[in-house]
């Protein structure tokens, strides 16, 4: 019967349920935005490893650079602090680092600056690096301080837009010629995950063995800047270590920045939990998620009063049908699931189309704006029931006031 009376009045029907079927589409786009955020965050932090540790060296402030003398600037970690962190504590189960600058990049009339990364092979696992062609750093290499390199992605398609750059040779700096043992396949760039590490762009880099790093450039760095040259003493850039469980990181954390401190004086150090970085994204995230959808909500909460406005109309309409139903022995229980089923019965279709129209906007976004949306499977289902049960609070005093009508009264309305 609840069917049937709607379907009686289409028009205001659909009229009626409209703010339901936004409310419920505007929930599921917004929980489906939020979810692929919160997604894209987390992924960035598990990349860098739950039982990882980085350490970076950091660059002093100007006044700190204006202090060193001779126009040299020392700073960062050094290969002491790698053996310290290796050698003293039981719980790192090992200690990778890297050294990264930028230079110039050329083949033939290509050219290109980006950032030159000196790694050991298992960087490419630490960093989620897939091959599209090749093959990444060995350890041969590093053995043999080889002059090979592995370029990324926008490097290759710069300096070989028409060739395969597998065997050929780069030049690094104007002066030193590596040949290319293979390319990586194009990997998003972080966006300084967590804000506690700088976003870096992994498809401007070439990759060389860290051993032939030392011997071909050395410790100190030479960057030409406005009225001359600037010197810079840096061992290491970033030292990745690894913990032998979860349960150690933090504490872990703890002994390797007071092991830091003790042999530098200036800030030229950070560390960097990952741990903690994804506790706290899982947080935010999850805050940010429930504040949209509460925003996304009251489109229901108007759908709700729209019921509601339209089932009192309706008891005003049928109060001579409810003095029929009355006369002829119907309680008032009885009135009062009738109103309040074809309340639900509103609220429910719009819970599906409002799924549907959702459903359908949020690959809409996904296919032609490239905007990344993830549905959760709990958010249609939360949504419907949410509809649901709008339908049952706001079509409650409706249906009261119907099921309190006077038979007699009610037979005598006009």
């Amino acid at each position: 019967m609840g069917v049937k009376s709607v379907m009686l009045h289409k028009l205001r029907s659909s009229l009626t349920v409209m703010g339901i079927v936004l409310g419920v589409a505007s929930v599921i786009v917004m929980l489906a935005i939020g979810e692929a955020g919160r997604y894209e965050a987390i992924r960035q932090i598990q990349e860098l490893g739950a039982t990882n540790i980085i350490v970076r060296s950091d660059k002093p402030t100007a006044e700190v650079e204006d202090e060193e003398s001779e126009g040299l600037l020392i700073y960062g970690l050094t290969n002491d602090d790698l053996e310290r962190i290796v050698g003293t504590i039981p719980s790192v189960v090992s200690a990778t680092p890297i050294r990264e600058f930028r230079k110039e990049f050329r083949n033939l009339e290509h050219s290109l600056e980006g950032r030159v990364v000196a790694v050991q092979p298992n960087y490419r696992e630490m960093n989620v690096l897939e091959m599209s062609r090749g093959r990444f750093i060995s350890q041969i290499d590093n053995d043999r301080f080889a002059n090979v390199a592995v370029l990324a992605a926008e490097t290759a398609n710069t300096l070989f837009p028409f060739d395969d750059p597998i065997g050929k040779s780069v030049t690094i700096g104007g002066d030193h010629f590596y040949r290319i043992v293979g390319v990586t396949s194009e990997k998003a760039a972080s966006g300084g995950t967590g804000g506690s590490l700088d976003a870096q762009d992994y498809n401007r880099d070439i990759y060389i063995p860290y051993t032939t790093d030392k011997v071909r450039f050395g410790e100190i760095l030479m960057t030409q800047k406005a009225g001359g040259w600037e010197r810079e003493q840096l061992e290491i850039s970033q030292i990745t270590v690894t913990v032998d469980k979860m349960d150690n990181v933090r504490e872990t954390a703890n002994i390797i920045q007071g092991l830091i401190d003790q042999y530098h004086d200036q800030e030229d150090t950070s560390l960097v939990v990952p741990l903690d970085l994804l506790e706290r994204a899982e947080q935010t995230q999850r805050t940010f998620t429930i504040f949209i959808g509460s925003i996304a909500s009251i489109s229901l909460l108007v759908g709700g009063i729209g019921i509601m406005n339209i089932m009192l109309a309706t008891v005003t309409e049928r109060t001579r049908e409810i003095g029929v139903r009355r006369a002829l022995g119907a309680r008032r229980s009885d009135i009062n699931r009738q109103f309040l089923a074809e309340c639900v019965v509103l609220s429910g279709a719009g819970g599906l189309l409002g799924i549907a129209l959702g459903v359908g906007f949020s690959s809409f976004l996904t296919r032609f704006f490239d905007m990344p949306t993830i549905i959760p499977f709990w958010s249609p289902t939360l949504a419907f029931g949410i509809s649901v049960l709008i339908g049952i609070i706001f079509g409650t005093y409706p249906a009261f006031r119907a099921a309190q009508l006077d038979p007699i009264e009610a037979l005598r309305h006009e």
